[in-house]
């Protein structure tokens, strides 16, 4: 799912997550944050239920959204670049995500 704001991405993740047994792979920022990526996984069944609730109460419309059922490894591969490199920032930077976490329980 790619939609606009970190804001939004949030919710719609809050509401993926509590829809079905879904969790994130992996999410990108671009442009400054102004469109975020999200990427969950989990059985098609659950995934298809967590995109359509977020796609319909999320407090922003979705730029564009899509369930693949048995991805190619091509696909595969670029969901696990991008995570590697989601988890390497937060290995590079623990006070940055961990003062992140805490400003959120504010």
């Amino acid at each position: 799912m790619e939609i606009t704001g970190v804001v939004a991405a949030i919710n719609a993740l809050d509401i993926m997550c509590k829809t079905a047994d879904v969790e994130l792979a992996s999410w990108e920022r671009k442009l400054g944050g102004r469109l975020v990526t999200l990427i969950v996984q989990g059985d098609v069944s659950a995934v298809t239920a967590a995109v359509n609730a977020a796609v319909e109460q999320a407090i922003k419309k979705p730029a564009s959204y899509a369930v693949i059922a048995n991805p190619h490894e091509e696909i595969v591969k670029l969901v696990e670049l991008s995570a590697s490199r989601w988890k390497k920032k937060q290995q590079e930077n623990p006070e940055e995500a961990l003062e992140s976490k805490n400003s959120s329980k504010k």
